[in-house]
């Protein structure tokens, strides 16, 4: 056993040495994205802005039942903005096919 761990070792240490150095290279800059897909549009409307909808309606639903707890812990707005506002943005004020 003592063996095999020696024979593994430089193996295992040059890997690491590989997964370390290849995290810089691997960084790219994906702010700049200037044209968006078809395929990402049609995916957004068909699939994104539903799901979003929903999101928006259970997070309003959800909205009115902790309503009351929210009034008693002072902290309504921040209920309001998690459970309804993100969710409307994401559905109705992002460009189509940015997600």
């Amino acid at each position: 056993m003592k063996r095999f761990k020696i024979m593994i070792l430089p193996f295992f240490l040059a890997g690491l040495m590989l997964a370390v150095s290849w995290n810089p290279a691997m960084a790219k800059d994906y702010s700049n994205r200037s044209t968006v897909s078809g395929a990402g549009m049609i995916v957004d409307f068909f699939v994104a802005r539903p799901l979003g909808l929903c999101s928006t309606l259970g997070g309003s639903a959800m909205f009115i039942v902790s309503l009351p707890f929210s009034a008693l812990g002072h902290n309504v707005d921040e209920a309001a903005e998690h459970l309804v506002m993100r969710p409307l943005r994401y559905t109705f004020k992002r460009p189509l096919g940015e997600f």
